[in-house]
């Protein structure tokens, strides 16, 4: 029991922490393209679309934008890449299907068997900025067991606001201090950590590309550092 330090719920960030967006997004990006005859680096084509995703959630974070889903975000930011990486040609139905594209993400490959395993000690949820109907598709579709769906859509504010972490602690009727965020990013743990919440830090090393590295950390500085889902579910004695 010591080393789950008195954690009742785990939350997980979802993109690039449970899901390989990258890889995902650029599979059915090279698919249209070779459907369609365009050539384009789909791959490029995926980071530029992730690229646009923070700077569009500070906009609305900042009132430059009003209060827009995921989703909304999504589309705007591929209505203006579509152009440079050749896709500016697509048809109405084309681009909404394309947008959907992360809905159908396919989870990192431990993914399923580790929160299979977690869930049998644990409340698990997500906590991600996606919007509440993405997340419910994508839990269908790669066979995410989670106990609860948490997204920032229901609080219309974006991580790393606090009402975020508040409002997934709120919902589960627990304080923060039994609550563990589950993320590969750093930047998501520390504002966890400063609304009380436990951290685990999950190594994703190819989320954006195997050439990129991994972020820094300083030791000590998240209650567990694992090497993926199965890891952390060992170490929590799950």
């Amino acid at each position: 029991m010591e080393a789950r330090m008195g954690v009742k719920a785990l939350a997980f960030d979802v993109f690039g922490t449970v899901v390989d967006w990258r890889g995902s997004v650029a599979r059915e990006a090279a698919a249209l393209a070779a459907q369609l005859g365009i050539q384009t680096d789909p791959l490029a084509f995926a980071d530029a679309w992730r690229a646009g995703y923070a700077p569009a959630m500070d906009r609305v974070r900042k009132g430059e934008l009003p209060w827009m889903h995921i989703d909304a975000l999504h589309r705007m930011i591929l209505d203006s890449i579509a152009e440079q990486f050749g896709f500016g040609g697509l048809s109405e139905a084309q681009r909404q299907h394309l947008n959907t594209v992360w809905h159908r993400l396919t989870p990192w490959p431990d993914a399923v068997a580790g929160l299979t395993r977690l869930k049998q000690q644990f409340t698990i949820t997500t906590l991600s900025n996606g919007n509440f109907s993405l997340l419910t598709a994508m839990a269908k579709n790669a066979g995410l067991p989670w106990d609860c769906i948490v997204s920032a859509e229901l609080f219309q504010h974006y991580k790393p606001d606090p009402e975020t972490y508040q409002g997934v602690a709120r919902l589960l009727n627990l304080p923060t201090s039994q609550m563990m965020l589950c993320a590969s990013h750093p930047s998501d743990l520390r504002a966890a950590r400063a609304q009380g919440m436990k951290t685990a830090y999950v190594m994703r090393p190819f989320e954006f590309g195997e050439h990129v590295p991994l972020p820094k950390v300083e030791p000590g500085e998240f209650d567990c550092v694992a090497q993926d889902f199965v890891d952390l579910a060992r170490q929590l004695d799950a």
